[in-house]
Order: structure tokens, then C-alpha cells, then sequence
């Protein structure tokens, strides 16, 4: 196998993040004490992080803003009178109680740690992130995770990237690859920064971008004979 380091996008590539996400909220609006219809409320949750998190990518907001603000918004246009900062609390805590992996997350983690070495690089939350992937299991096949709140950017910048090059034993550009699902994160951040990607799209989505993949599978199991090719 020519790559020896393999980087992974953590959320909707090894962890399913929407089952999760769904699951914690749920969670956190019982919890204050919520009981009216719930998925019109989620809906507008998620578009609103969605576009929340595209804002801090691009460096227009800060995380700690973002964690807050996404619930702010969401009760304002439901007209709930809700504590969006005690929702924001009760929701990362529920995260890493609420893990999903994608199908074949572990297998292939598992196969892939005997040809070389794995880092998750991720546009999270540092002890979120950490507790997440204790709650996983696929802590035992991972060397490190490069987080942009440790990093201070977020991919797609390539300092991220570099800084998560930075943390492995051994970075060689060519026998370097990451797998994530976004291409305008994941896979643009590999073009800029010089080294291969694959592409995880299990809905067969098309590519109108200017991201351009090495690789591209539609489930992770077939990630291991594109790459033994």
C-alpha cells in the first residue's frame, strides 16, 4: 500500500454526526423541559449550525459564539423561551453520549493501522471531539486528533493540515491521503496543501466544485481495495 499516513474527517466519515446531532437535541429539549413538536425545530437547527459553522470556517465568527448563537436562533424563531447558553451546555454534553460510527468505521480503521499510521483532523470542538472518540472505540487505532480549536484554523486552510502533519510520527506529502465527506473542506484542503484525498459520498452526490479527489467511495469498506490498488 503506497499511503502510509491516513488523516479522517471524524463527523458523517467515521461517526455518523447527523444520527448523533439529532439524538443530543432531542436530548437537550427535554431536558428544558420542551414537550411541543420537535422535528420543524430541529430542522431549523440544523440549517442554521450548517451555516453557522460554513461562517466560521471562513473566520467570520468564533466557536464559542457559534455554540450559543445556533440555539439563539433557532428559539427566536420557534418564539421559545428557552436559555439558548443552558442549551448549548446540555447539548455538548450529550454528544459524546450519543455516538453513531458509520458503517465499517472500525474495520477499516482497524485494517488500515496495520499498513500505517491514523490521525483524525476535524473542525470541532477539541474535548468534544476527545470524548467522542473514547465513547467510539476508535480511539485504540488513532495516533493523534487535530482539532481546528487546538489548531486555531479550520479546514479548509492549510495550516491545519500542516499542523496536523506536524503531530505524526512520519509526514511524507506522497504517501499522504486524506478521507473525508465535504469537499469543500476536506478535499480542498488536500488539493491546497499537496496531497492525495478520497472522497466519502454515500449519496452518490455530484461534484460541481473545484475540489478535486484522488479517490472517491460511496461506503468505507471500499476504501480498502482503492487503496491497495
Amino acid at each position: 500500500m503506497r499511503h502510509q499516513l491516513f488523516l479522517f474527517d471524524l463527523d458523517d466519515t467515521l461517526l455518523d454526526f447527523r444520527a448523533s446531532e439529532q439524538l443530543s437535541f432531542v436530548q437537550t429539549m427535554s431536558a428544558l423541559g420542551y414537550d411541543g413538536a420537535i422535528e420543524p425545530v430541529f430542522q431549523d437547527y440544523q440549517a442554521i449550525n450548517v451555516a453557522l459553522w460554513r461562517s466560521f470556517e471562513r473566520g467570520l465568527v468564533d466557536k464559542d459564539f457559534l455554540k450559543v448563537e445556533r440555539f439563539r436562533q433557532t428559539f427566536a424563531i420557534h418564539a421559545l423561551a428557552l436559555d439558548p447558553s443552558a442549551a448549548s451546555k446540555l447539548y455538548l454534553d450529550a454528544l459524546p453520549e450519543t455516538v453513531v460510527l458509520v458503517e465499517g468505521a472500525l474495520e477499516v480503521c482497524a485494517a488500515l493501522s496495520v499498513h500505517g499510521e491514523i490521525g483524525i483532523i476535524t473542525n470541532g470542538v477539541e474535548h468534544i471531539q476527545q470524548r467522542r472518540i473514547a465513547s467510539s472505540g476508535l480511539g485504540a487505532f488513532l495516533s493523534f486528533v487535530a482539532t481546528s480549536e487546538a489548531c486555531g484554523h479550520a479546514k479548509p486552510d492549510v495550516r491545519i493540515f500542516d499542523y496536523a502533519a506536524g503531530m505524526a510520527r512520519a509526514f511524507v506529502p506522497e504517501a499522504t491521503i486524506i478521507v473525508g465527506d465535504r469537499l469543500d473542506a476536506d478535499i480542498l484542503g488536500a488539493n491546497r496543501f499537496g496531497i492525495d484525498s478520497c472522497w466519502f459520498n454515500p449519496g452518490g452526490a455530484p461534484n460541481g466544485s473545484e475540489a478535486r479527489p484522488t479517490f472517491e467511495v460511496a461506503r468505507l469498506h471500499d476504501l480498502l481495495p482503492v487503496l491497495a490498488q
